[in-house]
């Protein structure tokens, strides 16, 4: 049975809905209406400090005036609610986790000072710093420091992440319906944070693939911009 076509718009409430936006929501709607399939919109509002009051209604009024119809989603509801990510915070902390016992992601301590500083450092020697396999096991991480540490750490109530751990040298191959065919390098890419503890929240490399995952996203359609991120994906 062929799968059904399920695309979605998902914008973050961090101000008015600019015309790129409306173009890639424009571009999954006719794509839905074409296929018989189900356009969802999700607000993707895990970014509290960029949030913005109002922009939510802005978006959703938007749309209504450029007759885009919503299948399921925000305002609309459906079987996979709730569709904004600020409400769905649990379900994120159980997949970070997942992620960690599975040995696929692991805990990072270090705080933005001490970053800052091995940036610097690196930078000092004419180095470009990136937080990946060459790094990961000499930092203050679940990977260098032994497991009653990491655990003593967590019941003081010490700030953590949990960070994606890329593997290394691998190529992934990725096929875009625009770009083609298209091979990364992982050794390339860099660990990538994907929950905090300080807002108990996932970041968009986390919360958008859990999403995809469970609300059944079958085609994913959006600006050229987030090509880069889409090995990691």
């Amino acid at each position: 049975m062929e799968r059904k076509v399920r695309v979605r718009f998902a914008p973050s409430p961090t101000g008015p809905l600019h015309m790129g936006g409306v173009r890639t929501a424009l571009y999954n709607y006719l794509f839905a209406r074409q296929h018989g399939g189900d356009f969802i919109l999700r607000i993707e509002d895990t970014d509290s400090q960029r949030f913005v009051p109002g922009a939510e209604k802005y978006i959703l009024d938007s749309l209504a005036w450029c007759g885009i119809r919503i299948d399921e989603g925000v305002a609309k509801g459906g079987p996979h609610a709730p569709y904004r990510q600020s409400e769905r915070r649990e379900i994120y902390l159980k997949y970070a986790q997942q992620l960690v016992e599975s040995g696929h992601a692991y805990y990072a301590f270090d705080t933005q000072e001490e970053l800052a500083s091995i940036r610097a450092e690196a930078e000092s020697r004419g180095q470009t710093f990136a937080y990946n396999h060459e790094v990961r096991g000499r930092l203050a991480t679940s990977l260098a420091l032994p497991a009653e540490e990491v655990r003593r750490r967590m019941e003081a109530g010490e700030p953590w992440v949990v960070r994606f751990m890329m593997p290394e040298n691998e190529q992934v191959h990725m096929h875009d319906l625009i770009r083609g065919d298209v091979t990364v390098n992982t050794s390339t890419l860099d660990d990538k944070v994907l929950y905090k503890s300080a807002d108990a929240l996932p970041t968009y490399h986390l919360a958008n693939i859990v999403d995809d995952h469970l609300m059944e996203i079958s085609h994913v359609i959006r600006g050229e911009e987030w090509l880069p991120s889409l090995p990691l994906h």
